[in-house]
């Protein structure tokens, strides 16, 4: 690759950006024109947000002289407040009784009524002999305690006072606060007083108190705030900035029909892509960049007036500057793929949302309580980066260091993928100039009956796999968890026939040539089923270590794992538990998975991406996390010997024995337990059900593993005409690559 070419393209790309007033408007003008204005709006608004008053119905309000004074006209009484202030915020009309009428109703009802009729915020609702048993109740104490007797706990219990608040409504949920905090405070008073009758002192109800005082300093406060604001703001607008302008260089250049001269120049394929990605990288950090300082100022000045509140950490601009390098290359990356894929600048619009879907959640998944900087959460996609960028806004440097590898090596590992497609979706014909074309639901199932191959498409085993996901979905709410083994059976059984053989079976006989073909139904390579067997046997210990992993980072809950633990072991019938968790699952999803995806999935032209998402999709339809982890790279070996095999057989035998092994050693070891010595010398002593083996036989799980798996790899085996075609310019690219 000649990097002074790829100069020459990044610069053209450069000058045509800056040629275009949208892009200009996009990166220059709106950044600097939207924070100060919203600033101004938010000023604005403040002057008419103020606190209206509650309106309160107090109904049957005591009126008896010992008791402490609770309604002062239309206000309860000042003491009953922290903050004199407040006392205006509830503004009370009292009743002694409610409407003539709705005496025989619940009180709940007439509350309701009242509520709607009046209108009130809270209705506060007093028995009609509450007076009455109060000072019941404090005669019986005075004289219990003339008499020297202790009172019984349960005696002379006052009825209770009713609140009915509408908590659907903002202001009727606030007015419920503040009239449970006057009651409670009301009550106290009643509660003193009864303990000076009793000549109680009242620090023996509140023997002490509690006193808050916040260790964390100012400027904490507002890093803690800022924190979780700009990475925010940062890959929003990294997004953004990256989108627009890959749309206009690859979409617009087909619209404009430039694209086809820059093709046909001296210019590779390569440095066309890195040319403009290179562009759309700059974009995107420019755009990032002045939104955030135009935040900044505007936070400065403006957040300086709100209590709390102040200008953004200068330190946070170092951090932000470090993370917006890969993630403007990672957003590059994927819009530039997806601009090339577009066929107009129109259509290019469409793919901004679904983008857009898949980044919100990974961004915003850190602002949730509870989600912090560990392991699991490191591993995660742009959640990563963004509680990185939390943990180094607020200070937290040590605890961040453990996990800046983890974040680095994930984001660049997306980044370097994200680019491969770029480079693919260019280095594709049928991509970059495809023309508009008419559809028609009658055109289109005139398409799938008349132009069958003999093997599905692409598009047919991406969509076979997402229908499967989505029956799999919802077979989960509408079946119930089982409570035996029985259920546990029939539940596996209907959800293999029904979910994941049958759309793909069907799939098969509809929508190709030969469903034979398809589901890999053939003699395998000589020697292909021994192996898959002895690999299942091997691999199983290093399986088990992974699972063990997989637990340590995203913890498996102790129930479930109990749940399931005792489901296999309540099994008495080991054939049976066999054909329910490993003959059938095998056949079934491997039809499925290994079957018609795998073979639609090879036409993208790398046989490695297909076998990964093919992996991707068989470990999204298992239920629990930690299990689809394992099945995704369990997965991945199976598409491996399906691919090298030619069959299905080797990939059925894998499955069957590797889930046999998982229920035989369970069953083993509770059957033996602590008695047989022998199996110290296999088995590690581990918590719960998880089952790891001694490092020896680790080793030896490895070495025959690694050797199995090679004698795989050596085997020859047939490639799909996308994926010659795709060797032959991975070896041209290679061959561009040094110059």
């Amino acid at each position: 690759m000649n990097w002074s070419i790829v100069k020459l393209i990044l610069g053209r790309e450069i000058r045509d950006q800056l040629r275009d007033r949208r892009t200009l408007f996009m990166i220059a003008v709106l950044p600097i024109l939207l924070y100060p204005l919203l600033g101004m709006s938010f000023f604005q608004v403040m002057q008419f947000m103020r606190e209206h008053a509650i309106r309160v119905l107090v109904v049957g309000a005591p009126d008896d002289p010992q008791l402490p004074p609770l309604v002062d006209g239309e206000r309860f009484a000042g003491d009953l407040f922290s903050d004199e202030s407040d006392v205006d915020l509830l503004k009370v009309k009292e009743k002694s009784t409610f409407d003539a009428g709705a005496d025989d109703s619940p009180p709940i009802e007439m509350a309701e009524r009242a509520m709607r009729e009046g209108p009130y915020d809270v209705v506060v609702y007093f028995p009609p002999d509450f007076s009455n048993q109060y000072r019941q109740f404090r005669e019986s104490l005075e004289q219990e305690r003339s008499r020297g007797d202790s009172p019984p706990e349960t005696s002379h219990d006052l009825p209770d006072v009713g609140v009915y608040p509408n908590l659907a409504e903002d202001a009727s949920s606030a007015g419920y606060r503040r009239v449970s905090a006057v009651l409670s405070r009301w009550r106290d008073q009643m509660s003193r007083q009864m303990l000076e009758a009793s000549h109680v002192p009242p620090q023996a109800a509140k023997p002490f108190k509690i006193a808050t005082r916040d260790v964390a300093k100012e400027d904490q406060h507002v890093a803690a705030a800022w924190s979780k604001i700009l990475p925010f703001v940062l890959l929003i607008w990294a997004l953004t900035g990256a989108f627009y302008p890959a749309i206009d260089i690859c979409a617009g250049e087909k619209e404009r029909g430039t694209l086809e001269t820059l093709l046909s120049s001296p210019a590779e394929r390569l440095e066309i892509v890195w040319g403009k990605l290179l562009t759309v990288m700059l974009f995107s950090m420019a755009t990032a960049i002045l939104n955030l300082t135009s935040l900044g100022i505007t936070g400065s000045l403006v957040l300086q007036q709100v209590p709390g509140w102040g200008p953004p950490p200068l330190l946070a601009l170092v951090w932000l500057a470090i993370a917006l390098v890969p993630m403007s290359a990672l957003f590059a990356a994927l819009c530039l793929a997806l601009a090339a894929l577009a066929r107009s600048t129109k259509e290019g619009q469409y793919y901004l949302m679904p983008l857009v879907l898949v980044t919100m959640p990974l961004t915003i998944l850190p602002m949730a309580p509870g989600v912090e900087l560990n392991l699991g959460n490191s591993l995660i996609p742009i959640t990563g980066v963004v509680l990185l960028l939390r943990a180094a806004l607020e200070g937290h440097y040590l605890e961040l260091l453990p996990y800046l590898p983890v974040v680095v090596f994930v984001t660049l590992g997306c980044c370097l993928l994200a680019i491969r497609w770029a480079t693919d979706q260019f280095n594709s014909e049928g991509v970059l100039f495809r023309e508009s074309e008419r559809w028609g639901v009658r055109l289109w199932l005139r398409h799938l009956v008349r132009d069958r191959t003999a093997t599905p498409s692409f598009a047919q085993a991406l969509f076979a796999g997402v229908l499967i996901l989505m029956l799999k979905f919802f077979m989960g709410f509408i079946s119930a968890m089982p409570a035996s083994f029985a259920d546990f059976a029939k539940m596996v059984t209907v959800t293999q026939l029904v979910v994941v053989l049958t759309p793909a079976v069907l799939a098969a006989v509809m929508l190709t040539r030969s469903p034979g073909q398809t589901l890999l139904l053939r003699r395998p390579a000589f020697g292909t089923p021994t192996v898959a067997v002895l690999l299942a046997v091997a691999l199983h210990p290093t399986i088990n270590l992974l699972e063990a992993a997989v637990r340590y980072v995203y913890p498996l809950n102790s129930q479930i794992a109990e749940q399931l633990s005792s489901l296999i072991l309540e099994a008495d019938n080991v054939w049976l538990l066999l054909l329910v968790i490993a003959v059938i699952p095998a056949i079934c999803e491997e039809l499925a998975f290994r079957g018609f995806i795998l073979s639609g999935l090879r036409h993208m032209g790398h046989k490695w991406t297909a076998i990964v998402v093919s992996s991707v999709m068989f470990g999204a339809t298992h239920a629990i996390l930690q299990q689809s982890i394992v099945a995704t790279l369990i997965g991945v070996v199976l598409g491996f010997i399906a691919v090298q095999s030619g069959s299905l057989v080797p990939c059925v035998l894998f499955h069957a024995v590797n889930n046999s092994m998982a229920v035989l050693v369970h069953k083993l070891l509770a059957a033996t337990g602590d008695e047989a010595t022998w199996t110290k010398w296999i088995f590690q002593e581990a918590e719960g059900s998880t089952v790891l083996f001694q490092w020896p036989v680790l080793v030896a799980s490895l070495l025959a593993s690694g050797g199995l798996l090679y004698w795989l790899h050596r085997l020859p085996y047939v490639r799909t005409p996308e994926e010659s075609l795709q060797e032959a310019i991975d070896q041209q690219s290679a061959h561009w690559l040094p110059g």
